[in-house]
């Protein structure tokens, strides 16, 4: 049966939802009117995409797509009434709302907690299945209370952006079972789970998903989640066989360099622990800059407080023997802040405005 906790409070009909929350957070105030909207048959509900690589804007997703999507997730996981979640998510967001979802269609028991960066430290009963950031991973792990309680969890599935190289490694060492996301708001929330484990990512599609790819090799997919039309993606991908595909990155990232196609997302996963080296625990991505003779000419931008110019030069020769010529970047910018969208992804293109 469905019951949602939030502190002290406990609802589960839709009379509990009537109760005043008026001295509660935002998040909490979401949830439970999404909740009570739900409960009372609401059927479309205004969403805003992430804004992470283009302009942000509102769409229209139907109650019959959350619950498709929520089907989907539950024969993958094969979850039942007896699957218990937490949601540390917004529920302003998609990926918040669509924990509420399953618990909700689950017939499930879920625990709704402050979106934090280490959203562990609060709960004394481990979950079944959760959703989280890779910030909130990263900061569970480094934890050690928080480390024993991820160990403990059945199903976390990580969304909201890539994975790096480094948790990845983190994860696969502390035996974590864990799977990164594939999916947009568009698609409410993920169509593909890769298992993180050894070896390149590898997506899995969700049942009951079609997809493809068109003539860039950019992924379309299609299900009930997009009200059986096709979405077509600018993720470049590498189909593996009818059920699976290993994602490359971004079209619009791509970086023409004199003729030579460079993804930016592999190079960041080539580079990263070469770049955290000299820059412990910064942010940072490649892009194309424009060049007269290339065409375009890869660049590296690096958040941190300190803009050394010795790190830079450094690092610049280290990273010549970590990767081929092309690969190496031509110009680096260490700036003090990236810009991100409302819900903490970095915004590339404005921040490349920045420099």
């Amino acid at each position: 049966m469905f019951l949602l906790t939030y502190g002290n409070h406990t609802f589960q009909t839709e009379e509990d939802f009537e109760l005043e929350t008026s001295d509660f957070p935002n998040f909490a105030k979401a949830a439970i009117l999404f909740c009570k909207e739900w409960l009372s048959g609401k059927d479309t509900f205004e969403q805003q995409t992430s804004g992470s690589t283009g302009t942000p804007k509102k769409i229209e997703i139907s109650r019959a797509q959350m619950i498709a999507s929520a089907q989907a997730t539950q024969a993958f996981f094969q979850a039942d009434k007896n699957t218990n979640l937490l949601c540390c998510l917004n529920p302003s967001y998609i990926a918040g709302k669509m924990m509420l979802v399953r618990a909700l269609e689950w017939n499930s028991k879920i625990e709704l907690i402050e979106p934090s960066s280490n959203p562990l430290l609060e709960i004394n009963n481990i979950p079944d299945f959760v959703a989280m950031v890779p910030l909130q991973v990263e900061n569970s792990i480094v934890d050690k209370s928080s480390l024993e309680k991820l160990k403990r969890i059945k199903h976390l599935i990580i969304g909201g952006a890539p994975i790096s190289a480094g948790l990845k490694d983190k994860l696969i060492a502390n035996d974590i079972h864990a799977f990164q996301t594939y999916g947009m708001t568009e698609t409410v929330s993920h169509i593909a789970l890769a298992k993180i484990q050894t070896g390149e990512l590898t997506y899995q599609v969700l049942p009951g998903v079609e997809f493809g790819i068109d003539e860039r090799n950019a992924l379309w997919v299609k299900s009930a989640v997009s009200k059986n039309e096709q979405v077509q993606t600018n993720d470049l991908v590498v189909l593996l066989d009818k059920e699976s595909f290993r994602w490359l990155g971004r079209i619009d990232f791509v970086i023409n360099s004199g003729g030579v196609k460079l993804h930016p997302e592999i190079l960041e996963s080539k580079a990263e622990s070469t770049i955290q080296s000299f820059y412990p625990n910064s942010q940072f991505f490649f892009f194309g800059m424009k060049d007269v003779r290339l065409g375009e000419k890869l660049c590296l931008a690096i958040e941190a407080t300190e803009n050394n110019l010795n790190n830079a030069s450094k690092l610049q020769k280290a990273l010549e023997n970590v990767m081929s010529k092309y690969e190496v970047p031509k110009n680096t910018f260490v700036i003090s802040s990236f810009s991100r969208t409302s819900s903490g992804k970095i915004n590339r293109l404005k921040t490349i405005d920045l420099l």
